[in-house]
């Protein structure tokens, strides 16, 4: 296990009927800027509840924040802030509109062209504070410092992050706000946070052996609570956990003293560029071909992860990780989310454009050893077909 230093300065407030315990969170003198995204908060009660809890703040709003956060949206919110002189913000919604927040409060102080925070990592020396209402559980954004943003126009996804000036300072997960999610959405979430714990745990063995626990039992949670939450909506207990194993899966304690992947995410990511496919199942599709053609790079993680979160037994250390995999991606298909290109209807033509993107990005050697170069993206795709 390598050196390493923790800091988590977000607080959270879980539990049902919580959003009420903002008002002590929030300066008193704050001009707040209430963010969300297309008006399924109206219809779950966290944007009532949230009016409530700021009705003695002078509040502004703004809406329309996608599920693929779009920079020239984002923008829009950046002007409004900069003209009305906004001093805190505050995102109600999901991961979508926890990360567009995050680039706001980045971007309102920012000297220069914002864009570049996120194609030219540039620094990010302030940003507006805020807070969060998580109303879908998948990403861990309520409890970590990164975002992603997309710029559909030039076919761009990127991602930036400046800890500790981009934690949120407090976050609100009410279990209660999942009831009016839709199976969809709900199997969307699952598989987003299995797919963080593995990127972060499924590598080469470092001697990390809390973090490892750790993930494990994110991962075993997921897989035991996961369908009740996505049959049954009203299913309060599976809720309460999945909520709380999403914010666990990507607040950086499994990621402590370890090296991590990121390499299902990067190709991931360029399918939702090219073809507007959710997150969490881009991941779904990528990812067992990842572990199929990288499994020699990740031999004793995926025999660790097939014994202990699985339970296999029998067979030889190749069988072990092929049914890992294979019980894997049968989770995800219990979960109703498709793994593979051809469940949208895609062929090589797809795999050609996600090679070259990627070469654009100067992405030609990911994953935790650097291996994962476009000549292995090819043959992970082409097993997805």
């Amino acid at each position: 296990m390598n050196s390493f230093t923790y800091y988590n300065p977000t607080k959270i407030i879980f539990g049902e009927n919580t959003i009420r315990k903002i008002a002590q969170e929030i300066p008193q003198d704050a001009l707040v800027l209430m963010t969300y995204g297309g008006g399924s908060i109206k219809q779950n009660g966290a944007y009532d509840q949230a009016k409530q809890a700021l009705k003695n703040f002078k509040v502004l709003e703004f809406g329309g924040i996608e599920a693929n956060p779009q920079f020239s949206t984002l923008m829009k919110a950046v002007a409004m802030c900069r003209e009305n002189q906004v001093d805190f913000l505050l995102a109600v919604g999901g991961g979508s509109v926890l990360d567009g927040t995050k680039f706001i409060a980045a971007a309102v102080p920012f000297e220069g062209e914002p864009w570049d925070i996120l194609a030219k990592g540039a620094r990010v020396k302030k940003a507006l504070p805020f807070g969060a209402v998580l109303t879908l559980p998948a990403t861990g954004s309520e409890m970590n410092a990164f975002a992603v943003v997309s710029r559909k126009e030039i076919g761009k996804k990127l991602s930036f992050g400046a800890p500790p000036i981009t934690f949120p300072r407090f976050s609100v997960l009410d279990p209660d706000f999942t009831r009016t999610l839709s199976a969809r959405q709900r199997g969307n979430g699952v598989t987003d946070a299995f797919i963080h714990v593995t990127e972060q745990y499924l590598t080469y063995p470092q001697d990390a052996a809390v973090q490892d626990r750790m993930a494990e039992a994110v991962l075993k949670v997921l897989i035991d609570e996961g369908p009740k939450y996505v049959k049954d909506a009203g299913d309060k207990t599976a809720a309460a956990n999945i909520v709380w194993a999403a914010t666990m899966a990507l607040n950086g304690l499994v990621a402590v003293g370890v090296v991590t992947d990121w390499a299902t995410h990067s190709i991931g990511h360029e399918l939702t560029v090219l073809h507007n496919i959710d997150h969490a199942r881009t991941l779904a599709v990528v990812w067992p071909g990842m572990m199929k053609v990288m499994k020699q790079e990740k031999h004793s993680k995926l025999i660790q992860f097939a014994q202990r979160v699985w339970n296999t037994q029998a067979g030889t250390d190749e069988e072990q990780i092929a049914e890992g995999i294979r019980r894997t991606e049968e989770f995800f298909n219990s979960l109703k989310v498709p793994t593979r290109l051809s469940d949208y209807d895609l062929g090589e033509d797809t795999i050609d454009k996600i090679i070259e993107n990627l070469k654009d990005n100067g992405y030609t050697a990911l994953g935790e050893q650097k291996k994962v170069t476009p000549e292995k993206v090819r043959s992970i795709l082409s097993d997805r077909l």
